[in-house]
């Protein structure tokens, strides 16, 4: 397996000298760069890194600040490479793989890049990083306001209160929302476990719908109920997850 990395520094030199370690390594790739947030968030989504080397202190945005925005469960692995000792603490309580104090020394260097190959190489699969991580953690414990989306080869963050309905298309979610539609990397059940239940519903077995967004519902033959949106989509409420109904809604009926 090939590993697939992104360099996130503001500081020029401190990602030639990561490139220069990591072009002498084996089985590793530098996909991207990044000298400021808003420019690895973009990188991130373009590349679908496996691992990303990350500076703490960048001008629009710290280390931080860019793992919030790109959301609960992260798309790859976090390494922070860093000269601030006093965040250590911090970056594994976000769960990060490894925190490096600049200077970095091969062997420091080397340690890192062979237990980086120990974690991902046994789960490599078709379906990429981001499925797995998508698939195999768990549940974040606060619902995402924003979901980090890419058009036109930029990337942003879309409210969640702007989306109308997710469907599923084989490995890929169909974001449609106000500003147009997206696709995302992941399974519906994934994606339902982070959005608010009191606000996002799953009506079949492809498709999750927010609840605001729901025009008209109207009883089907079966047990089961169609479903008119804001925007015109018309979806079927099947059986299997009527019992998800909410109260409030059946009064519409």
């Amino acid at each position: 397996m090939t590993l697939r990395v992104v360099l996130v520094d503001d500081e020029a030199p401190a990602r030639a000298k990561l490139r220069r370690y990591l072009d002498a390594v084996d089985e590793v790739v530098v996909v991207g760069e990044a000298g400021s947030g808003s420019e690895a968030l973009a990188a991130i989504a373009t590349h679908r890194p496996d691992v990303v080397f990350l500076d703490i202190g960048m001008p629009d945005m710290d280390g931080f600040e860019l793992l919030q925005a790109l959301g609960d469960p992260l798309p790859a692995e976090i390494v922070f490479v860093t000269a601030h000792g006093d965040y250590a603490l911090q970056a594994f309580e976000v769960h990060a793989f490894d925190y490096l104090l600049k200077p970095v020394s091969p062997e420091r260097f080397d340690r890192l890049v062979h237990r980086l190959k120990e974690r991902l190489t046994p789960r490599a699969d078709m379906g990429g990083r981001i499925d797995r991580l998508l698939d195999a953690l768990p549940a974040p414990a606060h619902f995402a306001e924003h979901l980090l989306v890419e058009a036109e080869g930029r990337a942003g963050l879309l409210p969640v209160d702007g989306i109308g309905h997710i469907e599923a298309d084989r490995n890929y979610l169909v974001v449609h929302a106000e500003r147009g539609r997206y696709r995302l990397r992941g399974t519906v059940e994934r994606m339902q476990a982070r959005l608010d239940p009191a606000k996002f519903v799953r009506v079949n077995r492809s498709t999750l719908v927010r609840l605001a967004t729901i025009k008209e519902v109207a009883p089907w033959p079966g047990g089961e109920y169609r479903l008119v949106l804001d925007d015109g989509s018309r979806l079927t409420w099947t059986r299997r997850y009527v019992d998800q109904v909410p109260p409030s809604l059946l009064m519409r009926v």
